[in-house]
């Protein structure tokens, strides 16, 4: 079993501990916005250690949309490299724990209907793409 390596932002690991420390029965929403969250687990592209982010719960179906916006900064999440890297994830939403596989989306028009999806869950994504030249990564989660 890889280690797991924590985050090094405060809030990203203390949300983590939280969520999973509680089984899914707290942490489950974005820092006091009343959103939901969700945890997704995967290996790290160089290190191969386990990684934690909590993302936007965007739900198509019985898929997850995960969006690598970082709040709109010129780079992209750690995580897209990892996910391109390795595209096994483990999304925990609330109590349940599910083994997907990521793609990620290329197709314009699918694109922009998971992205539709998206900002209507969290609006600030509308936003997030403005303040970019990037283009931010869509993926798609679907059971393994």
């Amino acid at each position: 079993m890889a280690e797991y390596i924590p985050s090094t932002s405060d809030w990203v690991r203390e949300q983590v501990e939280l969520y999973e420390g509680s089984g899914g029965t707290e942490g489950t929403t974005l820092r006091d916005t009343g959103l939901p969250v969700i945890i997704v687990t995967n290996r790290g592209n160089q290190t191969g250690a386990i990684r934690k982010t909590p993302l936007m719960r965007v739900k198509d179906g019985d898929n997850y949309v995960l969006v690598g916006s970082r709040g709109g900064a010129p780079r992209n999440p750690v995580w897209v490299y990892n996910l391109r890297a390795d595209n096994s994830v483990e999304i925990r939403d609330e109590t349940e724990v599910y083994a997907m596989r990521v793609r990620e989306v290329e197709d314009d028009a699918e694109r922009a209907r998971l992205w539709d999806l998206s900002v209507a869950a969290f609006p600030p994504y509308a936003e997030y793409q403005e303040r970019t030249t990037r283009k931010i990564p869509v993926f798609v989660a679907e059971p393994a």
